[in-house]
């Protein structure tokens, strides 16, 4: 069986591991407070070049969703997400469990439109009795977006304004961050996208590492004490190295977006194999989520050799599948499935 289902199949890098292995049995502060949390947290400060930005290390992308908006919004305020958005669709309603509603506009192939965002804004002030609802106080979106595409730097700064002529947020879900910066059609660095928004997060989980995500206060101030509240949801390691480790090991030799452009190079071979076969893609995704329009019949049969999701129905007797490649994936993964095809 070879797979293609997710990006976090597999356990980690080689090279995570053997961090792991050597600093084992070294004892070490808790919570973060270990000098190889600290070293990961500066390599971020760099890499991003704002040596004033705060980096903290939780334990997961829905912890790490929830508890920043949460923390970052007031109690009357909600996050304007697209209807594809993570945490409308795939989070189990966390952020809305902490008393916070999501208010969803439509989604364009993932991403939201910043003239139908500000439209939502004006309609809501101009409604005299909007003291009766909730209040927009924060953007969230994703890049890449849970459909695989990216958003263009112009339209990143155009919702960046808005938030700040609103006096708004922009949170950005990096899970797949790497991926999308690493994409052919990115055109932006980790550190364009980090003076373009008031946080957001280095995804781990998804991009190499066995735990744990990066959150970036980068064009604003972490909320007052961010790290007890961190503790309060249940995001918090006690052995904090498990979170630092792989950021200190990712951020050293560029080995980040090394991993990431190895999973965009088989995403490309992935996506040229399906259109020798003649199968159609649902849409275009540049990153390295691929989604197929596979007959059911050949869906049922590939299944039993080859581990993919099945997305949604394109018609009576077609569904929209993905793949998804990953640091890990080899060219004798696709190799196989070419033969497979």
């Amino acid at each position: 069986m070879i797979s293609f289902a997710s990006d976090y199949t597999t356990g980690m890098h080689p090279r995570i591991l053997e961090a792991y292995a050597a600093t084992n049995l070294e004892p070490l502060p808790g919570y973060g407070m270990d000098a190889y949390s600290s070293r990961a947290a500066e390599k971020i400060r760099l890499a991003i070049q704002k040596p004033e930005a705060e980096v903290f290390f939780l334990t997961g992308g829905t912890q790490t969703n929830e508890t920043v908006i949460s923390t970052m919004l007031e109690p009357w305020q909600g996050v304007i997400a697209a209807t594809t958005g993570h945490i409308q669709v795939h989070e189990a309603g966390a952020v809305e469990y902490t008393g916070h509603k999501v208010l969803c506009l439509p989604s364009h192939a993932g991403l939201l439109d910043p003239e139908e965002v500000e439209a939502y804004i004006k309609t809501f002030y101009q409604d005299e009795s909007h003291d009766h609802m909730v209040f927009p106080g924060m953007i969230y979106i994703s890049y890449p977006t849970e459909m695989g595409t990216l958003y263009p730097k112009e339209t990143l700064a155009r919702l960046y304004d808005l938030c700040r002529k609103y006096d708004m947020k922009l949170f950005i879900d990096g899970a797949r961050l790497g991926y999308g910066l690493a994409s052919l059609e990115a055109d932006m660095t980790m550190a364009e996208l980090a003076s373009l928004c008031d946080v957001f997060y280095i995804g781990g989980t998804k991009v190499g590492a066995p735990i744990g995500e990066a959150v970036v206060f980068s064009g604003s101030p972490a909320p007052r004490h961010f790290i007890t509240m961190v503790k309060q949801h249940g995001a918090m390691l006690a052995k904090g190295r498990m979170t630092g480790i792989p950021f200190d090991v990712l951020f050293t030799d560029g080995l980040y977006m090394e991993i990431s452009q190895h999973a965009i190079q088989m995403a490309e071979r992935l996506k040229e194999i399906f259109r020798t076969k003649g199968y159609a893609f649902a849409w275009k995704s540049p990153t390295n989520q691929q989604f197929v329009i596979l007959p059911n019949e050949k869906l049922e049969t590939l299944r039993k050799e080859v581990d993919f999701s099945v997305w949604e129905p394109a018609d009576e007797t077609h569904s929209v599948v993905r793949f998804a490649t990953s640091w890990s994936t080899t060219m004798e993964d696709l190799d196989l499935l070419e033969q497979l095809l």
